[in-house]
């Protein structure tokens, strides 16, 4: 699965951790991994331009995402027929998030994942107008935030142990060189 960043926002992101909610996503829903996906980071500015310009609303907003037009709409993962494509681009605000996650009492990358999972899901077709899309998305979108967060504290997890039994190792001289490493 190819998945491209590019942060014009100004505000210092971790961008391999975007690419990997948005991965974990598209992985869960069974996207193919011949899939493109473009992530952009932009400014409030640029932002309040899109969301005038494509949703004629005042000011910026957290995501936008922006399906490929010459795509069938229905790319939902229980769709008839699905294959591999451009899925399409995710656009953030971190500004605009920064706020949003202050309010909630999370940290920003928090904010920029459950928006990135939630752009991913608006790709491939979710949407959130009527209260029965609503609450689809919403609780397809915790689930699997839900689970990438899991996942992300188990991986620290055991990095975190494995840092730990390297040195219990070395203490002891029996620690064992690491490919490319001289004795």
């Amino acid at each position: 699965m190819s998945i491209e960043i590019a942060n014009e926002s100004g505000v210092d992101v971790d961008e391999a951790s975007i690419v990997s909610a948005a991965r974990y996503t598209l992985e869960k829903m069974e996207v193919s991994p011949l899939a493109e996906l473009s992530i952009l980071c932009v400014t409030l500015e640029v932002m309040e331009d899109l969301h005038e310009r494509w949703m004629d609303l005042p000011g910026p907003t957290d995501v936008m995402a922006f399906p490929m037009d010459e795509l069938d709409s229905s790319r939902r993962p229980d769709a008839p027929d699905s294959s591999p494509a451009l899925l399409g681009d995710i656009v953030l605000c971190p500004a605009f998030a920064k706020d949003q996650a202050k309010t909630a009492g999370h940290r920003l990358i928090d904010e920029l994942h459950l928006l990135t999972v939630h752009g991913c899901l608006h790709l491939l077709g979710y949407d959130h107008a009527e209260p029965a899309e609503e609450r689809e998305m919403f609780g397809l979108q915790k689930r699997i935030l839900g689970e990438f967060q899991a996942a992300v504290a188990a991986h620290q997890a055991r990095d975190a142990q494995r840092d730990v039994d390297d040195r219990v190792l070395g203490i002891a001289g029996l620690d064992v060189p690491q490919p490319g490493e001289t004795s």
